[in-house]
């Protein structure tokens, strides 16, 4: 499984590394769910099965999908046809399509290897680690959550443009109503 742990740490740095310095918000957000996914293989490697399955339902989960919907709300990509085309280029997805097949090689590997055992550790449960977050640290925890919520809430509005007048509709047509509507 040492196999297994050396693979998964290299895709998660290569993976966060991509993070950190791509311009694109979209592209940056799926490196962080390969660099997830392979945080929690190496999780998986050390016999970590509990805290490796939170990775995945939690971080490359929930958390990554909330991230998804605040990058489309706040729309910061250019809707433009020549850029759509230009994301279906090879050199965009290229680099997540190969650490998630080098990926995907490890995880079967691990899954079909003859050893079963991780790497030599104490295995922790599921309670003391709910004892252990939620006993000395639980105002800590939801200070944590409480600063990422209204992170979020603070980049939505300074992301978020001023439209006047699509308050109440987005269609021309109906606008076109209300005008006509005021001064009858």
């Amino acid at each position: 499984m040492e196999f297994a742990f050396y693979i998964c740490g290299l895709i998660a740095i290569l993976a966060t590394l991509r993070v950190i310095t791509h311009t694109n918000p979209v592209h940056a957000l799926l490196y962080l769910i390969i660099s997830l996914l392979a945080i929690a293989g190496v999780f998986f490697s050390l016999g970590a099965y509990f805290a490796g399955a939170l990775e995945i339902i939690v971080y490359a989960g929930a958390i990554m999908v909330l991230f998804v919907f605040v990058v489309m709300m706040l729309n910061l990509g250019g809707s433009e046809i020549e850029q759509e085309r230009k994301w279906l280029q090879p050199g965009i997805w290229i680099g997540p399509a190969i650490l998630s097949a080098v990926l995907l090689v490890v995880i079967v590997y691990a899954i079909l290897g003859l050893n079963d055992q991780g790497i030599e550790g104490n295995a922790i449960s599921a309670k003391e680690v709910g004892i252990a977050l939620f006993g000395p640290y639980v105002l800590a925890v939801e200070l944590a959550s409480m600063l990422l919520l209204a992170g979020l809430v603070v980049a939505f509005h300074i992301g978020r443009e001023e439209r006047v007048g699509e308050v109440l509709s987005n269609r021309q047509n109906d606008s076109d109503k209300r005008k006509t509507e005021e001064h009858a």
